[in-house]
């Protein structure tokens, strides 16, 4: 992945701190067996930059707490949770506003600190999760089950396997 930001050891003028970040795919799956395709999801439109705090509670498997402009008002910032096959596009960005701060805090956020993160991402963690989301992988169906395994998943193509052998 490019390295866009500061070189190693260097801190850009009024970094709060760094945050994982994606966009919204283009198009998600939805409906039964993924049939209904749609353009970004509910609360935010195809493309949109979600902001992904480190997880403090589990919201479910494959769901991520984001931060993000939801669609129907682009000015504020809003807390949802998402499903992670609804994002792509992972990468590791500065965190510069207060707003944004504000959000990614949630109930921890102290007034009196208005510019601290509560439970900062470290850069390295955060590029250590961004690679491993970007790195594509297919969940695996098990037959006789109606959804994919959520645990399992295998590389796309599976390794050592010839893609027009059938």
């Amino acid at each position: 992945m490019t390295n866009t930001g500061p070189a190693d050891g260097e801190t850009p003028d009024g970094l709060l701190g760094w945050c994982l970040v994606a966009n919204v795919a283009r198009e998600t799956a939805r409906g039964e067996s993924g049939l209904d395709i749609q353009h970004g999801t509910k609360h935010f439109r195809a493309g949109a930059l979600l902001w992904l705090p480190p997880v403090r509670w589990d919201p479910g498997h494959g769901r991520w707490p984001a931060v993000g402009r939801h669609r129907g008002n682009g000015r504020r910032y809003v807390n949802m949770i998402v499903r992670a096959d609804d994002l792509e596009n992972f990468r590791v960005k500065g965190v510069y506003s207060e707003a944004l701060v504000r959000s990614l805090n949630g109930y921890e956020h102290d007034p009196a600190a208005p510019r601290t993160l509560q439970n900062p991402w470290s850069r390295e963690q955060a590029q250590s999760w961004a690679d491993g989301r970007n790195r594509h992988r297919e969940p695996l169906f098990i037959e006789g089950h109606r959804y994919a395994h959520p645990r399992i998943s295998v590389a796309n193509p599976p390794a050592g396997r010839d893609p027009d052998r059938r």
